[in-house]
């Protein structure tokens, strides 16, 4: 045990070294380390939102929303494919009650092929992978001879409500990541709520701008057919609706537009967005796949002359005039934007749009006075820690408790190391997790230094007692770290939030304290003993 080959001994003596150079980043600013070249360790810790500050949001999907618009689709489909069919039916065809369609056949003879025509409008859901699930999202049902009843199934409103979660986490996902916010939260909680938690974001309302737009937008035609001042006294063309100009700051009171509800293209088509300068103004400009592009080059190809409005979330962002047909698959957004409107609808764009509106429940701002707070009480609580520990193992074993103090330092820069490499977030009860690991790290030098206490009064030989402890200990000591491990390991992945921070800190430190605790002190005794060959221990 006290015999080590010199590859042993530089690898002890390099990943000790690594430890305290890929923790010393953390004692320089940030201006400094973004300056120093790729092959230098430059990467800090990052702090939680408790040690630096930042914004905590506590969102819900509207799920309900991405239901109605199921059933709004059904409605358009439905009116589509029986005019198709030429059946004809009474009342105006649409969703009731909330939750159900309302189809009503004008001639009983065309009901059996019009319940034909509308179970056509079903879609298939996916089995799991326990083969459960599948069959059809509607349910169809006939009513009082001629009256058609959709409705969707339980499942199929559950699996459209656990996608539009699922999307829209992704979606805020990459909207809040083109920010170039630094380790973001972003979690589900509960079935229809998202926990987002943005450490260092000075700006929180920009980022509820960016995730208060669904972002969908379609292109659509103006209808010129009628005046704006004609729709307001309500004799809006059938298949039009009467839409707002987007509001701005500094701008008067937003215009209106009467537009078309089909929908020429639509954003689904994007493939990028960038801000950019068109005659010195901010503009957004903007590419299609190949599928919108030809769609896009159509519709301008034969409709040049004609106003084309985009539209964002029901808001008529600009109306330009088509001066000639646009065949490239790109384009460009104006409407008097200021460069950072351009670039947040650029991100939202690119990000691509929410399944479903969200609502924010909750809104906390932690200032950066408070996490300086928490930082430097940390500080003071680690430090007090080290300094408590180091005096009472150097008081309690000597020389042993020297090394073991040695090795509760680099055990120390090895948890900084792997926490900046990793780029793990370190929340305050990450703090308690490294005070917790500081204490726990000289457990097994305690258990060492006992056993070579004993083994010496059994009347062995320095050599042969420190050899005998280290052995003997060491499964105790193996089995003791492992059972916190897994501790802590169920800890990372039921728990959320602090709690991960808790574990993540905890599982380091129990990793790297097993390597100075054991390995390096051992080395040091080692060296020690064969450089002094001492007759008594100064245990």
């Amino acid at each position: 045990m006290l015999y080590f080959a010199k590859w042993k001994i530089l690898l002890i003596l390099g990943i000790s070294l690594a430890g305290l150079i890929f923790t010393a980043p953390n004692f320089l600013d940030r201006e400094v380390t973004d300056g120093l070249p790729d092959w230098l360790p430059h990467k800090q810790i990052n702090l939680g939102l408790d040690l630096q500050g930042g914004s905590h949001l506590l969102l819900e999907v509207d799920t309900n929303a991405v239901v109605q618009e199921r059933l709004q689709g059904l409605v358009e489909a439905a009116r589509a494919d029986l005019r198709k069919a030429r059946i004809g039916y009474t009342g105006g065809l649409g969703v009731s009650d909330g939750d159900k369609v309302i189809v009503r056949v004008r001639k009983p003879a065309d009901l059996d092929k019009a319940v034909e025509v509308v179970k056509g409008l079903a879609n298939q859901l996916q089995q799991n992978m326990m083969g459960q699930g599948g069959g059809a999202d509607i349910d169809v049902e006939v009513l009082d001879g001629n009256i058609i009843h959709i409705t969707m199934t339980e499942a199929a409103i559950a699996d459209r409500k656990r996608a539009a979660v699922e999307q829209s986490i992704e979606v805020v996902r990459r909207r809040i990541d083109q920010t170039g916010t630094r380790e973001p939260t972003i979690q589900r909680q509960g079935d229809e709520r998202i926990l987002i938690q943005l450490p260092g974001v000075k700006d929180p309302d920009r980022i509820k701008r960016l995730l208060g737009k669904t972002a969908k937008m379609v292109f659509r035609f103006v209808d010129q057919s009628t005046t704006v001042a004609d729709a307001l006294r309500g004799r809006v063309p059938p298949g039009s609706e009467l839409l707002e100009e987007e509001s701005r700051e500094g701008d008067g009171p937003p215009r209106q537009y009467v537009v078309r509800k089909r929908v020429m293209v639509s954003g689904e088509s994007l493939i990028d967005a960038q801000p950019t300068f068109d005659q010195g103004r901010p503009v957004v400009s903007f590419r299609f796949d190949s599928v919108g592009a030809k769609r896009f080059g159509d519709a301008t190809a034969k409709n040049v002359g004609r106003l084309f409005a985009i539209v964002l979330d029901g808001k008529v962002v600009s109306a330009p005039e088509i001066q000639s047909p646009i065949l490239g698959g790109s384009g460009i957004i104006t409407g008097g934007f200021s460069v950072q409107g351009a670039n947040d609808l650029s991100v939202l764009l690119r990000a691509g749009a929410l399944p479903a509106p969200l609502k924010i429940l909750e809104e906390r701002t932690v200032g950066p006075d408070l996490g300086a707070d928490s930082v430097r009480a940390g500080k003071i609580a680690s430090a007090l820690a080290f300094v408590l520990v180091m005096v009472f193992m150097f008081g309690a074993y000597g020389l042993f408790g020297l090394a073991a103090d040695l090795a509760l330092i680099i055990n120390i820069a090895l948890i900084g190391a792997a926490l900046s490499v990793l780029q793990a977030t370190l929340t305050l009860p990450g703090i308690a997790g490294v005070v917790l690991t500081i204490g726990m790290a000289v457990d097994a030098n305690v258990l060492i230094f006992e056993r070579i206490r004993e083994e010496m009064a059994s009347g062995k030989t320095p050599f042969a007692a420190v050899d005998a402890g280290y052995k003997r200990a060491l499964t105790t000591i193996i089995d003791a770290n492992v059972t916190t491990l897994i501790a802590a390991i169920l800890l990372f992945e039921f728990g959320s939030g602090p709690v991960k921070g808790f574990a993540v800190t905890l599982a380091i430190g129990i990793v790297t304290s097993m390597f100075t605790a054991v390995t390096l002190t051992r080395l040091l005794v080692a060296l020690w003993l064969r450089r002094t060959r001492p007759v008594q221990l100064p245990l």
